[in-house]
Formats: structure tokens, C-alpha cells, sequence
């Protein structure tokens, strides 16, 4: 019935794609019959557009260093963490994602926001990296997660220190680090 429903949709109003549309197919043996079948359905059936300059095949194999960005993900085969001779398929966040959210977390966290109350300051950039956590948890993330908590403790460390009137200081015992993510109640990923 939802099969029905969805080809008298398509049928009866049009599909339309937004101009950017990114699609990625992914097969175990690419020959010669499969981009001209894609081709063939996408710019006949479909009715878009290829750009030929931007389309390209890549080998997702071990024996190839070729990587895919798609989606926020950098798709590639990686050696083996222990040593041991072997490649395995993995997802990590990709760099041109990591310096987003680092762009992203430098206009939370800068000297416009002085006068606001840490508290609110601290929830708001709580929010970013739960958010960024929950979508980047699929694959071997643990890199970035260190690359961005070493930003975010850096940025907010600078931040606290150059408050004008009052600087925040943690106490004589605690070091930043513990006072951020203890009192201050950041939560990193």
C-alpha cells in the first residue's frame, strides 16, 4: 500500500530535486555497464543533469589510499591501530567538518559574549557538542572528539581569563581543566 501511495505521489505531483543533489552508489564491482546504466536513468528517466566534471568513480579497496566526503564523513580503508599488517573500512568526521564546528564554536566562544553569564554560555556550547556527539558517533570519531575538546577547553579557558571586571579564576587547588568541566559543568564528548 505505502509503495502504491508513494508512485501516485511521485506521479501525480512531480519530484522535484533541490540543485545541489549529492548521490552516491555504491557497488562490490563497478564494469563498464553501470555508469552508462546510471546515466541512462538518471538524465533520461530522472530528467537531471550530470556534471561531468564533478562525477567521478572512486575505489573504496585496501590496496587503494582513495577516500570518499560525503555527508560530514571521511569513508576509507585505515590501517590497523595494533600493528598488525591489515586495512579496515571506517567512517571518521571529516576535516573540512572539523574546521566548521571549530568556526562555529570561535563565534560561541569570544569576547562578544563577555557580559554574558558563564552558566548560559556553558549550556549553549553543551548544546553544539551533544548535537555534533550524536550525529558523528557513527565510526571511529575519537580523534575528532579529541581535537575539538582540546579547542573548546582552550577557548573557554582564554575566554574566562580575560572577562574585563571580574575574571573567573578557578579555585587555588583545581586546575582549568577540572574547574571547566567540574563546577562549570561542561560536558565534553
Amino acid at each position: 500500500m505505502r509503495r502504491e501511495f508513494h508512485v501516485r505521489f511521485c506521479e501525480g505531483g512531480g519530484v522535484r530535486f533541490p540543485s545541489a543533489t549529492r548521490l552516491v552508489i555504491m557497488a562490490k564491482h563497478i564494469g563498464r555497464r553501470i555508469p552508462t546504466w546510471v546515466d541512462a536513468t538518471v538524465e533520461g528517466w530522472l530528467g537531471l543533469t550530470i556534471n561531468r566534471e564533478k562525477t567521478r568513480i572512486v575505489t573504496l579497496t585496501p590496496e587503494h589510499d582513495e577516500s570518499l566526503d560525503f555527508l560530514g564523513y571521511t569513508f576509507r580503508h585505515d590501517w590497523d591501530r595494533f600493528g598488525r599488517g591489515t586495512r579496515y573500512f571506517t567512517a571518521v568526521p571529516s576535516t573540512k567538518t572539523l574546521m566548521r564546528t571549530k568556526e562555529e564554536l570561535r563565534a560561541l566562544i569570544n569576547s562578544r559574549h563577555n557580559n554574558e553569564p558563564v552558566p548560559w554560555l556553558i549550556e549553549r556550547v553543551n548544546r553544539k557538542l551533544q548535537g555534533w556527539q550524536q550525529y558523528f558517533s557513527f565510526g571511529r570519531p575519537r580523534g575528532a572528539y579529541r581535537v575539538l575538546n582540546t579547542f573548546v577547553i582552550a577557548r573557554l579557558t582564554h575566554q574566562l581569563q580575560r572577562r574585563s571586571q571580574r575574571p573567573c579564576r578557578p579555585p587555588a587547588d583545581m586546575s582549568w581543566y577540572a574547574f571547566i568541566t567540574g563546577p562549570l559543568g561542561l560536558k565534553l564528548l
